[in-house]
């Protein structure tokens, strides 16, 4: 099972790089942001409940994708990329085993119980 979830989060990236690409943004761009949902990892530095909040809020697959389409839909080109590194970024988590935290402990996560 866990093979074919990285296998699904490679698909997610792969999907991702391929719009990115067809949308024709900056590769440098794409690399200085890739990171960038990580930064939902601060919330950890109040508290393992307001951290999984904010990591989660960050790396939900269904937010991003919802940022994708209204950047698309509402013509908003920086919220349309954003959305498709934030997409990227999640499959790219998904690929190396990193799943959306459970409020416990920071290694606890929806792919891989402690």
């Amino acid at each position: 099972m866990k093979l074919l979830l990285r296998l699904e989060g490679l698909g997610i990236l792969i999907a991702a790089i391929t719009l990115y690409h067809y949308a024709g943004y900056s590769w440098w761009l794409f690399a200085a942001l890739l990171l960038t949902p990580d930064i939902g990892m601060l919330g950890y530095v109040v508290s393992t409940k307001l951290g999984a909040i904010t990591y989660n809020l960050f790396h939900h697959l269904l937010i991003a994708v919802i940022v994708v389409l209204l950047g698309y839909f509402c013509d908003v080109n920086y919220m349309f990329l954003y959305g498709l590194i934030m997409v990227a970024h999640i499959g790219m988590d998904r690929l190396f085993g990193y799943g959306l935290k459970y409020q416990d402990h920071f290694k606890n996560t929806h792919l891989d119980k402690l």
